[in-house]
């Protein structure tokens, strides 16, 4: 797979134009059976190219000049469509770009379009939404007409960089949402510290665990991206002061090696049900990692098995009071018939605006939060969300970052998903507490399985506000030899 640093070096010395490398890119985005964009944006990206051509004529290079990106359709980009893969915003142009494509854009990235994804990032197989499923490139061995998913709720965004239909893309990540579509799609995926990179711009889900992400071919990439998007954001309130040193550094410390790293593996996260050549690839890292000079313990997440049910009390409260400003009103999809009252237009919009995924969990949201369930149920979820970040304080005052699974399964087929929603959930059983605990993580592939042949993710968890640690174990870890047999 083509790569960042590559890819500029060919622009800066000719070997190819950014015009025609756009041109190259947006023919692969148009072919591509995977449903991997809501929108292509032809013309905003062939005139980002032009710009591009002009200033490396003049010698002038930025630091993404002319690299083909992807952004997930939940980031605002101004006076393009921005429709979180829902009916209910199937018409809203931005007015205004967020704040980590502008940061893209202003080093000279390529939008080549916006990704498709579950409906306001409801979801994590990228089948929740209004403009249909996304398909993940890869295939089973053994049943190779078999349609998979890609992941959720970033599908989209994974499958475009999977597809080679962009360098690099967006996602978010709320409970898993860059990592777990990483993994199933053999590519890196980012969550980095909450606050460490803007919401601003970011049509919010669950406003305490949303995180802008990255997906890219690898760790070196990643952390350049990482160095442009992240950084102190007035316009976002849960932004991070620039005091702490840690910003745009991690270029510079991805390749300190792991030599004299205490790494802990947390026992919790070896599940029932998890499919054996995951369980093999970490020991299989665990030993790589020692071999590199890394101390690996055993460590203990004792609160980890009421992370789920804690992440979705919290999340589908905090939807139902961000998706309630989608009635109708001001901007977005509308019912409205001539006698309808302001209730009539509030019920028929939402009522055929919304997906079905979409009105459970807003749903769920009001009953968590309503009179006389807020106590029993959300204030409780709070208090156990403090004992899942206290765990993992207690975890990090021992080691410096923690290597685990992703996921407890592989790629699965489409047609054969689970249709009972607490089955679904579940998926995310190893990623939630991350964001819970708003820390970084990464999901680095490490190789495929024996018999299906389909990609296998491992999380690098780190400390917060110490991403520059978690990719210096993930650029270790890509390094590695991980011949599964």
């Amino acid at each position: 797979m083509r790569s960042i640093t590559s890819l500029l070096e060919n622009l800066k010395n000719k070997k190819i134009s950014a015009t025609e490398l756009t041109q190259e890119y947006l023919t692969t985005a148009k072919n591509s059976q995977n449903n991997s964009f809501v929108t292509i944006t032809a013309e905003k990206a062939l005139e980002q190219a032009k710009m591009t051509d002009q200033r490396i004529a003049k010698n002038e290079q930025k630091k993404l000049d002319g690299i083909p990106c992807a952004i997930k359709d939940v980031f605002c980009t101004k006076d393009i469509l921005t429709t979180c893969s829902s009916k209910m915003l199937s018409n809203f142009i931005s007015p205004y770009e967020s704040t980590v494509t502008y940061k893209l854009f202003n080093e000279g990235a390529v939008m080549i379009g916006k990704t498709n994804m579950d409906e306001f990032a409801m979801g994590s197989m990228t089948t929740n939404s209004y403009y249909g499923e996304s398909i993940n490139p890869h295939r089973d061995a053994r049943f190779s007409h078999k349609k998979l998913t890609p992941g959720g709720s970033s599908g989209g965004s994974a499958v475009s960089v999977a597809e080679n239909s962009s360098i690099f893309a967006t996602g978010t990540d709320t409970g898993g949402s860059t990592r777990q579509p990483a993994a199933f799609c053999g590519i890196v995926g980012v969550k980095p510290s909450y606050g460490l990179c803007s919401r601003y711009g970011m049509i919010a889900y669950a406003s305490s665990l949303d995180q802008a992400g990255i997906f890219a071919n690898n760790v070196q990439d990643a952390a350049l991206l990482l160095d442009i998007i992240s950084g102190f954001d007035d316009k976002d309130s849960t932004s991070i002061p620039h005091k702490y040193k840690q910003f745009n550094s991690f270029s510079e410390k991805i390749n300190n090696g792991v030599k004299g790293l205490k790494i802990g593996i947390p026992k919790e996260y070896i599940v029932e049900g998890m499919h054996k050549d995951i369980v093999k690839v970490l020991e299989n890292t665990k030993k790589h990692l020692e071999e590199a000079g890394a101390k690996i313990v055993e460590v203990s997440l004792p609160h980890a098995s009421l992370g789920i049910s804690t992440y979705y009390v919290l999340t589908t409260a905090e939807a139902a009071s961000n998706l309630a400003r989608f009635d109708g009103i001001k901007y977005g999809f509308s019912v409205r018939e001539e006698g309808d009252s302001l209730a009539d237009i509030y019920i028929k919009t939402r009522g055929e605006g919304f997906g079905k995924e979409v009105k459970r969990r807003i749903c769920l949201g009001n009953f968590v939060l309503s009179a006389g369930k807020y106590q029993e149920y959300y204030v409780q979820a709070m208090k156990v969300r403090r004992l899942i970040k206290n765990d993992f304080d207690a975890v990090f005052a021992n080691v410096d970052a923690i290597v685990c699974p992703i996921t407890p399964n592989l790629a699965f087929s489409i047609d054969e998903k689970p249709t009972d929603p607490i089955t679904v959930y579940l998926n995310d059983v190893l990623s939630v507490g991350v964001n819970l605990a708003g820390l970084p993580a990464i999901s680095v592939p490490v190789g495929k399985s024996q018999i299906e042949q389909l990609p296998i993710g491992i999380q690098v968890i780190g400390n917060y506000l110490h991403d520059h640690t978690m990719m210096q174990v993930a650029s270790v870890i890509e390094k590695m030899n991980n011949n599964l047999y």
